[in-house]
C-alpha cells in the first residue's frame, strides 16, 4: 500500500531533521521545490548533535576550502535571519590558541585565511593576556585572532529553519522512521516507512550516525566513527567578567583540543573537549556523562583560565559522527545520483545554511557554485546499481 505518492511534484526530500536536514528542507523550499522532510524521532530531539544552546561560528580554519565555504555561510546566516525575523548570530570575536606541540601549526591557519582575504591577527601570549586578563597562557603559544567569530543558538536555529521550510510549503513529519530506501531506474526513489511508502525524484540523506543503516542495503558503506561527547556549563566566580564583549569564544588547539564560550543567555560559561573518543553506537548511547571527562575538562580550564571558585553546574551529551579525515561529505552516491549524502563530520553547525543550500542545489539544479570538490564520498566505498 502506498500512502504518499509524491513522484511528479516532489523534487527534494530530506531526512533526518537536525540542523542540516532542516537547512536542506528550507533551502529547497525557497527554490520552489515540493519538499517532504522525515525525522525518525520527535522534533527538538536530543539524540543527535543539533540540540542545546550555543554553537561556534568562525572563519578560522587550517584548510582554505572550509574558509571559503564558511564565508558563504555568513551570508546565508544573514539571509536566514532576515527571512525569519530572528537574531541567530551574535558576534563575539574568537581566539584559536595553538601551543608548540599543536598537531596543526598556526601558519596553516594564517595561510588559509590570507588566501580567502579574511581579516585576522597573530597574537603572542602577552598580547592575549593584555586584552583578556582572564587567561593565563604560556609564552610558547601563538593565537589566531578572528574578529568575525560568533555564537549561534542551536535549538532556535533548527526551529527557525523548520518554520521557514513549512512557511514555504514543505511538509515535515516527525516520528517517521525510514526503514529502507529503494532506488529505481528512471529517476525515482522509494522511501519505505511504517506510515507508508513515498515515491520521490531526489533524496537528500542527512542521517548522521544512522547513514550506513540505509546505505548498506544498497551496497554502500561509509567508514564512520561514532562517539558520545559532552559539554559542561560552569558557574564562574565573576560572571560579569566573562560576558561578551569582555570575553571571547576560545579554542585550545593542542593534541587535546578544548573550546568554550562567554556567558550566553545565563551567567554561566560552556566548555567542552573536542573528540574525546568516547566511542559507541547510537543504540549503545547512554546519555550519561563521563565524570572522568568532566574532571579532565575542569583541570584543563584551571590551567589557562584560573578561577578557584568555578563550579560545574550541568553536563550535556551529544553525538559525533566522523568520516575519514573528519572531512565533510556533500555528494551524490556514485551509482545512485538521485541520492545525495550530507555528513558534517561533527564540525559543521557553523556551515549549516550553506550546507543545506548546497544539498538543495545538488538535488534540484544538479550542481552548485560552491567548491565542494574535496567533499565527495570516500573512495573505498561501493554502490550497487539501481533496480
Amino acid at each position: 500500500m502506498t500512502d504518499g505518492l509524491f513522484l511528479g511534484f516532489l523534487i527534494s526530500q530530506s531526512f533526518g531533521l537536525g540542523v542540516h536536514g532542516s537547512a536542506a528542507a528550507y533551502q529547497a523550499a525557497l527554490k520552489g521545490a515540493k519538499v517532504l522532510g522525515l525525522e525518525q524521532f520527535e522534533f527538538g530531539r536530543v539524540r543527535g548533535a543539533s540540540h542545546d544552546t550555543s554553537r561556534i561560528v568562525r572563519k578560522s580554519n587550517s584548510e582554505p576550502e572550509y574558509v571559503a565555504l564558511v564565508k558563504s555561510a555568513y551570508k546565508d546566516w544573514a539571509e536566514l535571519e532576515e527571512l525569519t525575523g530572528q537574531k541567530l548570530l551574535t558576534t563575539t570575536v574568537g581566539l584559536f590558541s595553538l601551543p608548540k606541540d599543536a598537531p596543526i601549526p598556526s601558519s596553516n591557519y594564517t595561510r588559509s585565511l590570507a588566501a580567502n582575504d579574511v581579516p585576522h591577527e597573530i597574537l603572542s601570549s602577552k598580547e592575549v593576556m593584555q586584552r583578556w586578563p582572564q587567561f593565563d597562557i604560556p609564552d610558547t603559544v601563538q593565537t589566531v585572532y578572528d574578529p568575525a567569530t560568533g555564537i549561534v543558538h542551536a535549538n532556535k536555529t533548527v526551529a527557525a529553519m523548520q518554520y521557514l521550510a513549512r512557511f514555504k510549503g514543505a511538509v515535515l513529519k516527525d516520528q517517521t522512521l525510514v526503514e529502507r530506501i529503494i532506488p529505481k531506474a528512471g529517476g525515482e526513489v522509494l522511501i519505505a516507512t511504517p506510515k507508508g511508502t513515498f515515491h520521490v525524484r531526489k533524496l537528500i540523506l542527512t542521517t548522521d550516525a544512522w547513514t550506513n543503516r540505509l546505505l548498506e542495503p544498497l551496497g554502500t558503506q561509509i567508514p564512520l566513527r561514532v562517539m558520545q561527547e559532552q559539554i559542561t556549563y560552569f558557574k564562574p566566580t565573576e560572571p560579569a567578567e566573562l560576558e561578551n564583549p569582555r570575553f571571547p569564544v576560545w579554542i585550545w588547539g593542542g593534541p587535546q583540543s578544548y573550546y568554550g564560550f562567554p556567558c550566553y543567555g545565563e551567567p554561566t560559561i560552556k566548555a567542552g573537549h573536542d573528540c574525546a573518543n568516547n566511542f559507541m553506537s547510537p543504540e549503545e548511547r547512554t546519555y550519561v556523562h563521563s565524570p572522568r571527562l568532566q574532571r579532565e575538562l575542569s583541570e584543563c580550564l584551571q590551567k589557562f583560565m584560573p578561577d578557584c571558585g568555578r563550579q560545574p553546574l550541568r553536563t550535556i551529551t551529544c553525538q559525533y559522527t566522523i568520516p575519514p579525515d573528519r572531512r565533510f561529505i556533500i555528494s551524490p552516491l556514485e551509482q545512485n545520483k538521485d541520492i545525495i549524502v550530507g555528513l558534517g563530520a561533527a564540525h559543521a553547525f557553523k556551515f549549516a545554511p550553506v550546507f543545506g543550500r548546497v544539498l538543495a542545489e545538488l538535488a534540484i539544479d544538479g550542481k552548485t557554485d560552491e567548491d565542494i570538490s574535496k567533499f565527495g564520498i570516500p573512495k573505498n566505498v561501493s554502490a550497487a546499481p539501481k533496480i
